[in-house]
C-alpha cells in the first residue's frame, strides 16, 4: 500500500507545532514556532490570533516540504482552551485593557475573571453539575462574562468568538462550525446519550449573557460537530497556499490540546496490560496537566470537571482533573533558586544536557553519600504544597497557594536538588489526590499514561508510578498531542471505520514502568502530610479572615 500521512497541529501555551504522522502512527517529521504572549497586569495573559495562525502556517510548510500534496490526506488542529474574539468581517478585536487590537486572544491560563467565576459558582445552577460542581475561572463562560463587563465596546464589536481549537478550523476552512469537545468542555453547552443537545439558555439568562441567544446564538456557535467530523469541504484556496497544501484537503473537526494527548495515547499497548480505555487515566503534562479518565457510564466527581459526553471518544463520558502548574512550577523552583545560576555555568558548553538532568545526577550522588536505598528518602525533612497558581482539582479553589516546610538557611546546589525532588514528589501526590477523588465516585483506575515533556524526565515518571502505586506507560510515540491532532485529520479523511479503530491502529506501543515497592510506605506517609499542609494553609486563611486590614 503507498504510504499515506495525516499533518497535526498542536497550539500550546508557548509555541505552534505540526507534526507529519503515518497511517500507522508513526512520526515523521515536525516543527516548532514561539508565539507571543503579553502580560499587561499580573495574572492577565493575552495572545494573538495573527500571530498564531503565522505560526501554524509556518509550521505545517516546514514539515510538509519534503512531502507531495498528494500523499497528505488530511489535518487536523488542537490548541489550549483559550478565547478569541474577532469581529463580522474575521478581524481581531482587543480582549487587553491596552485596547489593542492585536492582543485577542484571553489565554487559558489568564486569571482576571475571578470574581465572575464566583458569581456563576453562586447560581448553583445545575450546569455546574458537569464542571465537578464549580466553573472554574480558566474556563469560557466567566471570561465571557468579564468581557461584556469590563469591555463593552469590544464586547458589542465583538461578533464571532471562538475557542482557540474552532478558530483553527475556522481559519482553515472559514466555517463557523463548533467542536463538541471545546464547547462541552470550556462553554458550558450540554450534550448527552439522548441526543438531547444545545445551549441552555435560562442557564445564560442567569448569569447575565442572554444576548449570546441572539440569531441562534451565532456569535458562539449554532452547528456544533463531534472531534474528527469533517469540516466544510476542507482547506480553503487561501488556507491552503497559506499553509502549502492542497485545496480542499480534509479538515478534521478540532479538540482541546490536553484532549488530543489523551486520543493519542490512550490506545497504546504493552503485552500483559489490558488495554481498556476506561481503566486507564492519561496524563497530558507540559505547563500544566491534565489528567483524563474515561467511562462508558455518566460519573460525576466533585471538584473535577465533567462528566462530559462525547468530547473525546464517541459515546464514552470523560472526567477532567488536572493541576495549573507542573512543568511552570518546575521552572519556578529552579530559576528562583541561588544556585541556579552556577550549574547553568557548570552546564555551558554542554546543549544536550538539561539542568533538570543535573540535579536528578546529582539525587543519585546525594543518595549514595547518605546510604539511601531510594532517592525519595532525601525529603524526608522538606514537604511542598504545590499549589502556586491555585488548585484545579480536586478542591478546584484558585485561591489556594504554594507551600513549602523545612526550609534552612542553605543556598547550594544540593538543597536546590532535594528541593526539586520534593516538588516532583508534590505533583505526584496531586495525581495520587486526584486518582481518590474519581476511584470514591466510581472510577477504576489500574494503569497510568503520561505524555508530554515531562514524561521525558525519567525521575519524574519514575515517582509518579510510586507514589500511586500503578504502572506507568509512556508511550514510544512522545507526540501524543501532535498524533491525536493526525487522527483527527486521519478521521476527516475517512480512512478509519471509526475513531476507536483509529486510535487503536495509531496509538502504536509503549515502556511499562513499574512502581517501586520499597518506597511505599514512605510515600504514604509524605502523602499524609501533605493532605495536613492544605488544612492547615486554609486554617491560617480563615484565621487572617477575621483582622481587618
Amino acid at each position: 500500500m503507498e504510504s499515506i500521512y495525516f499533518v497535526g497541529v498542536d497550539v500550546g501555551t508557548g509555541s505552534a507545532r505540526a507534526a507529519i504522522v503515518s497511517s500507522n502512527g508513526k512520526l515523521i517529521n515536525m516543527a516548532t514556532c514561539p508565539i507571543k504572549t503579553f502580560n499587561p497586569r499580573p495574572n492577565f495573559f493575552e495572545q494573538s490570533s495573527d500571530d498564531i495562525w503565522s505560526a501554524v502556517c509556518n509550521v505545517v510548510k516546514t514539515v510538509t516540504k519534503d512531502v507531495s500534496e498528494e500523499k497528505i490526506k488530511g489535518i487536523g488542529f488542537d490548541a489550549t482552551c483559550s478565547l478569541v474574539a474577532l469581529d463580522e468581517h474575521g478581524r481581531p478585536v482587543t480582549v487587553s485593557p491596552t485596547g489593542n487590537d492585536e492582543q485577542n486572544v484571553i489565554l487559558w491560563m489568564d486569571h482576571r475573571a475571578e470574581a465572575e467565576s464566583a458569581f456563576i459558582n453562586s447560581t448553583k445552577d445545575e450546569m455546574l453539575r458537569y464542571v465537578g460542581g464549580k466553573i472554574s475561572l480558566e474556563m469560557e463562560t466567566p471570561k465571557m462574562l468579564w468581557m461584556k463587563k469590563n469591555m463593552p465596546t469590544s464586547w458589542l464589536r465583538a461578533k464571532m468568538l471562538f475557542d482557540l481549537p474552532d478558530f483553527l478550523t475556522w481559519r482553515a476552512t472559514r466555517s463557523q462550525s463548533r467542536s463538541l469537545c471545546s464547547l462541552v468542555c470550556k462553554w458550558n453547552y450540554k450534550a448527552g446519550p439522548d441526543g438531547n443537545n444545545g445551549w441552555n439558555a435560562e442557564f445564560f439568562n442567569k448569569i447575565g449573557l442572554s444576548d449570546l441567544s441572539e440569531d441562534n446564538w451565532r456569535k458562539i456557535g449554532t452547528h456544533v460537530k463531534p472531534p474528527g467530523d469533517p469540516v466544510a469541504l476542507g482547506l480553503t484556496a487561501e488556507a491552503a497556499n497559506e499553509l502549502g497544501l492542497s485545496p480542499k484537503t480534509p479538515v478534521g473537526t478540532s479538540i482541546i490540546d490536553a484532549h488530543a494527548g489523551g486520543l493519542g495515547m490512550i490506545g497504546c499497548s504493552v503485552p500483559g496490560v489490558p488495554n481498556n480505555f476506561s481503566s486507564r487515566l492519561s496524563l497530558i503534562c507540559g505547563t500544566s496537566t491534565c489528567h483524563m479518565a474515561i467511562s462508558d457510564k455518566e460519573i460525576t466527581v466533585d471538584g473535577v470537571w465533567g462528566p462530559y459526553y462525547s468530547v473525546m471518544i464517541p459515546r464514552f463520558w470523560l472526567s477532567e482533573g488536572g493541576q495549573s502548574a507542573t512543568g511552570k512550577l518546575l521552572d519556578h523552583i529552579i530559576n528562583s533558586h541561588p544556585a541556579t545560576a552556577s550549574i547553568m555555568h557548570q552546564l555551558t558548553g554542554l546543549p544536550h544536557r538539561h539542568i533538570q538532568q543535573y540535579l536528578s545526577d546529582l539525587l543519585i550522588s546525594l543518595a549514595k553519600k547518605n546510604s539511601h536505598q531510594d532517592v525519595a528518602f532525601l525529603t524526608r525533612n522538606i514537604h511542598v504544597w504545590p499549589d502556586f497558581h491555585g488548585n484545579r482539582s480536586p478542591l478546584a479553589d484558585v485561591k489556594l497557594r504554594g507551600m513549602i516546610s523545612g526550609l534552612s538557611l542553605s543556598s547550594d546546589q544540593e538543597d536546590l536538588a532535594v528541593l526539586y525532588l520534593a516538588t516532583i514528589q508534590a505533583l505526584a501526590y496531586g495525581t495520587r489526590h486526584i486518582i481518590e477523588a474519581l476511584t470514591l465516585s466510581g472510577h477504576n483506575i489500574e494503569t497510568v499514561l503520561i505524555c508530554g515533556g515531562l514524561s521525558q524526565n525519567p525521575l519524574f515518571v519514575h515517582t509518579q508510578a510510586d507514589v500511586v502505586g500503578l504502572p506507568v506507560l509512556i508511550p514510544h510515540e512522545r507526540e501524543s498531542v501532535l498524533l491525536g491532532a493526525a487522527i483527527l485529520g486521519a478521521c476527516a479523511a475517512g480512512v478509519f471505520p471509526s475513531v476507536q479503530d483509529a486510535i487503536r491502529e495509531m496509538g502504536g506501543t509503549a515502556n511499562l514502568i513499574a512502581p517501586n515497592a520499597l518506597s511505599k510506605r514512605y510515600h504514604q506517609q509524605k502523602y499524609e502530610v501533605f493532605k495536613k499542609m492544605v488544612q492547615d494553609q486554609k486554617t491560617y486563611a480563615s484565621a487572617m479572615d477575621h483582622v481587618l486590614v
